[in-house]
């Protein structure tokens, strides 16, 4: 008897995404709970298991393909009924079956045949074999950024799949060549034509669907104002750069953004009108006495805010590895939507990439948000000599509905002071 499955609940207000990835193929036998797709919700790109193990018959979506919950996503026959069927020689290669025989004699200790490893590494899926990739997100983006041909890496994880520290690996190997002139980028899409020339077009994302309703709501609601300034941070850099590497903990880096971080959360709770929301309907303002920030995270699907949550209570160092960590999740796509709620004020770090000043639009139901730009040796004058200070600038856009000029200059101040006093910073 055939069994169909459909799309499962994913979390509250979620009722459709799109299909990023196909894990599987026709033919296949799969394990229950094994992962059969890769779907963009929101603004999270989650594998979807599918529960029952079989051989699969027919997949009625691909890539590309946008779905709701409860619709049928796979035809598949249970086990015992495709036992008989045979995968794909690429797959089967790569794939662990309970009914093979082992290639030597089991000793007295070993496990069950559908539990022991294989015997020989995975192998690479060839580009010509028609089969989708074995690799989630994390890998695909790592490919991408150390420029690694994904049909040519063995994966070692489970059925073959392909693991960020299997590209690290194959990067590796890749020697000291000087790599090739850099090709004009091709962007996405499909190519077409208007009145002036060659085009691309590509459908907008559910990522970017999510972005553009939330900026416009945000501009349109929200009457912002942005302050600008500097902090000197040159003691606090120095302080920054004399901290050993893996003083906080092994593979744990202090940058400027968890002394920034650390600065306004401290900030927030003195001037809880920044910490707010505004209660529309009720005529209401809602302190919130907890402090989360969101930071902005520059991904390849765009951009995310996942929050840290209760920063006022964390060390320094427990904020540079809470967001190392949730770097990392927020660029492969493996977070939940409830780490992108919840946030009481938005950090982003247009330093990173470059640029000074901006206007930031602001995360609603926030009423402010602070962008770091890039610190920067300036000359300044002060008591009459000029010195050379290291100089960090900042925006800050506030809703001037419920936070006035006034409210907002002094927690900036509040926030500079912090900066430029690292002593006040480390002893709050």
């Amino acid at each position: 008897m055939s069994i169909e499955f459909k799309l499962p609940e994913l979390g509250e207000n979620i009722v459709s995404g799109d299909i990023v990835n196909v894990l599987v193929a026709e033919g296949d036998v799969i394990e229950p709970n094994q992962g059969v797709f890769e779907l963009e919700t929101d603004k999270a790109v989650v594998e979807i298991p599918c529960s029952e193990g079989g051989k699969i018959v027919k997949l009625h979506v691909g890539k590309g393909d946008r779905v709701k919950v409860g619709q049928t996503l796979i035809t598949l026959e249970p086990e015992e009924q495709g036992a008989s069927g045979s995968l794909p020689a690429a797959v089967e290669s790569a794939t662990p079956r309970a009914d093979k025989p082992p290639t030597a004699p089991p000793s007295s200790g070993s496990l069950p045949a559908a539990e022991r490893p294989s015997t020989k590494p995975a192998a690479a899926v060839p580009a010509e074999s028609g089969n989708p990739l074995p690799a989630g997100p994390a890998a695909r983006r790592l490919a991408r950024e150390l420029d690694v041909d994904l049909h040519r890496v063995h994966g070692s994880g489970a059925r073959g799949r392909i693991t960020p520290e299997d590209v690290r690996a194959a990067s590796g190997t890749a020697g000291s060549v000087a790599a090739p002139p850099r090709e004009p980028a091709v962007p996405p899409g499909e190519p077409d034509q208007d009145a002036w020339g060659p085009i691309r077009r590509d459908r907008l994302s559910q990522i970017r669907r999510t972005i553009a309703a939330q900026m416009v709501h945000s501009a349109g609601t929200i009457p912002h104002v942005t302050n600008f300034d500097d902090a000197d941070v040159t003691e606090l850099e120095q302080l920054r750069k004399g901290v050993p590497q893996d003083y906080l903990g092994p593979g744990v880096k202090l940058t400027m953004m968890p002394l920034v971080m650390k600065a306004v959360a401290l900030s927030l709770r003195q001037h809880p009108i920044v910490n707010a929301s505004l209660d529309e309907p009720n005529d209401e303002i809602v302190y919130k006495q907890y402090v989360n920030l969101g930071v902005a995270v520059d991904t390849p699907r765009g951009l995310v805010v996942p929050a840290v949550r209760d920063v006022d209570r964390m060390s320094i160092g427990q904020i540079a590895e809470a967001l190392g960590k949730l770097a990392e999740t927020a660029r492969s796509g493996r977070f939940a939507i409830e780490e992108l709620r919840g946030g009481t004020f938005t950090v982003s770090n247009l330093g990173a990439v470059g640029g000074t000043y901006s206007t930031p639009i602001i995360n609603h139901p926030e009423v402010a948000i602070l962008l770091v730009g890039r610190s920067r040796w300036m000359p300044v004058v002060r008591d009459g000599d000029i010195e050379k200070c290291y100089m960090m600038p900042l925006s800050l856009s506030f809703d001037h509905r419920i936070v006035d000029g006034a409210a907002a200059g002094r927690f900036l101040n509040e926030v500079i002071g912090y900066l430029q006093n690292p002593g006040k910073l480390l002893l709050a």
